[in-house]
């Protein structure tokens, strides 16, 4: 029977189905992923408006727009969207470059559930966003925790292997200019004289003009290292914004309340910028960003970035994470190891085991009482450390890489996402990319081990499988049997030399 479907073509017949991403599309429990998700996507029911009407029995009180609507478009599959959080993280693409390359791209069309191919854009980018926001931290840190699961379920690590784990900590810097007082006081100016102008105020002289020459001549007295005229201009900067700060607050109380809570915030966070000094704590780096702090991780080439810490957790043995976690306030590292040790306990939950051995740096010392049970090492303990505890040691830095490709690969070096929980649910996201492409790398090690049995050395192939058979060992020690490929094969087998 003929179908509209007859003349497009199936992406299972177009993609290799021994490619790893069309291995882990089989291997990834997605109707359990959509099961978990589905609650948060549910229409809500509304209360409704009450509304005096009349019928034929007299006057009535009814209740209008109550209820669950079946109004608007029908959502767009969980599965696909999930799948589209994956391969963003994963190779490194931003919402806009995702979609693009998601319609050229047919094994991500098949890892995504797609039957057949589709040349058109999954979803509008922005979408993706409203999707991140709903699904919240909770819904992430599930998606990580999939990604453990399905490492364990395809026999690519141990359960046991994740009992022993290491930890550090990095900065994930947000997505702001440097700070610099010149540059804050002439955004907050900026921003305070468009806000006054939407809310309908009329002000005396807004400054434009004379705040952006005193940001020019003060770009060019830093560059020139003319220091006394640069803090000339810098105070004049925050003359003019206290100038139009005062201005403002004076003229807001005739605006309704509900505008004057909208200008508060951002009042407020200005008044911050122009009072603060170079020795102050608890600063204001970026007007948009308020959550954004100074850390200095000792780097000679980046004393100091900023952004928030984040601190992750590693398998020891095989370098999957098994925990990320963003802390707001930049506490001491060692105050956040038992943070980071709940959360993998409850990633790893469902697996059924739990970390017994953390292996830290010595940021991490003098916080034994607070994880107890888990045995902490690190190097200042190195005297009384058994031999097997050292050999744990020596493995520390291996977590120092697996930092490094989540920061280069997987898009943890700038985020973009808004507020503290952007912050925490953009560690998550990028803790998951980093295992999707863990676990293509541990399907391609599974898959060569199984094709060394059917590497093809002769004409004979498995019926119906399309895999070369390959040939015993008297049919190699055949007379005139051997090629290049099938001499490696005997090498490989434990056979130095086979007889002619």
């Amino acid at each position: 029977m003929a179908t509209d479907d007859f003349f497009r073509a199936r992406l299972d017949g177009m993609v290799d189905s021994r490619h790893p991403l069309a291995v882990l599309a089989r291997r990834l429990p997605w109707s359990q992923i959509e099961s978990s998700l589905a609650p948060l996507f549910a229409r809500k029911a509304r209360v409704g408006k009450s509304r005096d009407d009349a019928d034929m029995f007299g006057p009535t009180v009814v209740v209008a727009a109550g209820g669950v609507s079946r109004a608007g478009r029908p959502r767009l599959p969980i599965r696909l969207m999930v799948a589209l959080l994956y391969l963003k993280h994963a190779f490194n693409e931003s919402d806009e470059s995702l979609v693009e390359r998601w319609s050229e791209n047919v094994v991500w069309q098949l890892f995504s559930g797609m039957e057949y191919y589709q040349s058109t854009v999954p979803c509008d980018a922005t979408q993706i966003g409203r999707f991140r926001r709903v699904l919240g931290e909770a819904g992430v840190e599930h998606l990580l925790k999939t990604t453990i699961e399905a490492a364990v379920a395809m026999k690519a690590v141990k359960p046991v292997e994740l009992e022993r784990v290491i930890v550090d900590s990095t900065v994930q810097e947000k997505a702001i200019a440097h700070p610099t007082d010149s540059r804050l006081l002439e955004v907050a100016r900026a921003k305070i004289a468009q806000l006054a102008k939407r809310a309908g105020l009329q002000l005396k002289k807004t400054h434009e003009r004379e705040g952006q020459v005193l940001r020019r001549r003060a770009g060019g007295y830093a560059h020139a290292k003319q220091f006394k005229r640069l803090r000339q201009v810098v105070r004049r900067q925050r003359t003019i914004l206290g100038v139009l700060l005062r201005e403002v607050q004076r003229k807001m109380t005739t605006l309704a309340q509900a505008a004057q809570d909208q200008l508060t915030p951002w009042l407020e966070r200005a008044e911050q910028i122009r009072a603060q000094r170079q020795k102050d704590k608890n600063k204001l780096y970026a007007l948009h960003a308020p959550e954004v702090e100074c850390i200095g991780k000792g780097k000679a080439r980046k004393p100091y970035e900023f952004g928030v810490k984040v601190s992750l957790a590693v398998a020891h043995k095989s370098g999957l994470i098994i925990g990320a976690r963003s802390f707001p306030g930049n506490p001491f590292d060692g105050h956040t190891l038992a943070a980071q040790l709940e959360q993998t306990g409850v990633l790893l939950q469902d697996i059924g085991v739990t970390p017994k051995v953390a292996v830290v740096d010595l940021g991490y010392r003098g916080v034994d009482k607070e994880i107890a049970p888990v045995e902490l090492i690190h190097r200042g303990k190195y005297k009384s450390l058994s031999k097997e505890q050292k050999r744990w040691l020596k493995r520390r830095q291996a977590i120092e890489p697996t930092i490094g490709h989540t920061k280069h690969d997987h898009r943890m070096d700038k985020c973009w996402l808004k507020g503290a929980e952007g912050d925490a649910l953009h560690a998550l996201l990028c803790a998951a990319g980093f295992n999707i492409r863990w676990l293509m790398r541990a399907l391609r090690r599974q898959l060569q081990a199984g094709r060394l049995k059917h590497v093809f050395l002769g004409s004979v192939a498995i019926a119906g499988s399309g895999q070369p058979e390959a040939p015993t060992l008297q049919q190699l020690r055949r007379p005139g049997c051997r090629t290049g490929q099938q001499r490696t094969w005997l090498a490989r087998r434990g056979s130095a030399s086979a007889p002619s």
